[in-house]
């Protein structure tokens, strides 16, 4: 897949007859949207586009975005990413695209009108397709409704398509829904949404060390993105990837409220059948099921009780 991040607002601004010379001459069907999480919702759609544009001889594209767009309509608006950007690039290669166009979301990109955006589109990127997902919307305030779409690729050369709805159990498949689900600790609901376990990238970092004086040493972890979305406080059965070796573990998601109530929420986690160093390592946590809440114990030896329980039931799962 070629990815191409060069256009400037200058490109939107300019009227220019010429496609770059770095996209290929040949045109393209492609859909529009941030497609956090490429979850199955998002594949749907792409699936369609490689429909169209194998109908059409034309190559398949995404048209995405660098940020969250809310970020650059609401300055003090904090994301909460399913996906990294190296990631949604990673999963939408997968999907078989000829191309994916990363935009940065500028203000003046904000500002175009659905059919401006459109007319950069065809004039910049040579699209003769434009795949509408069943309920999305661009453009400046979001006003235009399919229709309008259909009538502004009649007059700019675009054949505008509406995708179908990825059938679903009375459930709209969304990045909406997996953030709902990852809020509520449902990460199993999560992965049925996205076709794939939730995961983060995090960095080891310097802890209390108190995990390893009741038999269970932690890593103690930090978000290698802190726009991505943690989800809810408790207890997780995990697999965790580490200079390419996969380990079973279990995660605490808390403010650690037995030892002393952290100030911050916490990542800690404890690797089954490992010893070693893991300071200022990067370790990719892949979330499989939720065990249980996190909550207070009488004692060190209450908790390391539990933990004991916690461990077994998380091998048990993760056995599967």
């Amino acid at each position: 897949m070629q990815i191409i991040d060069t256009l400037t607002d200058a490109d939107f601004r300019t009227p220019k007859v010429e496609i770059p010379a770095c996209l290929s001459e040949k045109p393209v069907a492609a859909a529009i949207g941030f497609f956090d999480g490429v979850h199955l919702g998002h594949r749907h759609l792409l699936a369609q586009v490689r429909h169209e544009a194998a109908l059409r001889g034309l190559s398949a594209a995404a048209v995405t975005f660098s940020q969250h767009p809310r970020s650059t309509l609401c300055t003090d608006y904090r994301p909460r990413l399913i996906t990294s950007l190296p990631e949604k690039l990673s999963r939408l290669e997968a999907e078989s695209l000829d191309l994916c166009l990363v935009l940065n979301f500028t203000p003046f990109v904000a500002s175009l009108s659905a059919r401006g955006f459109m007319e950069v589109l065809r004039r910049r990127l040579n699209v003769r397709c434009l795949v509408i997902g069943y309920d999305h919307r661009f453009g400046c305030g979001r006003s235009e409704t399919f229709s309008d779409y259909v009538a502004f690729g009649r007059e700019l050369g675009i054949d505008v398509v509406q995708a179908t709805e990825l059938p679903a159990e009375g459930v709209s498949v969304s990045s909406s829904a997996v953030r709902r689900a990852l809020e509520s600790g449902d990460v199993k609901q999560a992965s049925r949404f996205l076709g794939y376990n939730y995961s983060l990238e995090t960095l080891v970092v310097p802890g209390r060390k108190i995990g390893r004086t009741i038999g269970f040493p932690t890593a103690n972890l930090q978000l290698c993105d802190p726009d991505r979305l943690i989800p809810a406080g408790g207890v997780y059965a995990v697999r965790v990837r580490w200079a390419n070796v996969c380990y079973e573990a279990m995660l605490n998601i808390g403010c650690r409220p037995t030892i002393g109530k952290a100030l911050a929420q916490t990542l800690e986690a404890h690797l089954f059948d490992f010893s070693g160093d893991l300071y200022g390592s990067r370790l990719t946590l892949e979330f499989v099921e939720r065990l249980r809440d996190e909550r207070a114990f009488v004692s060190l030896e209450s908790l390391r009780e539990q933990l004991a329980c916690d461990a077994a039931c998380a091998k048990s799962i993760l056995q599967l």
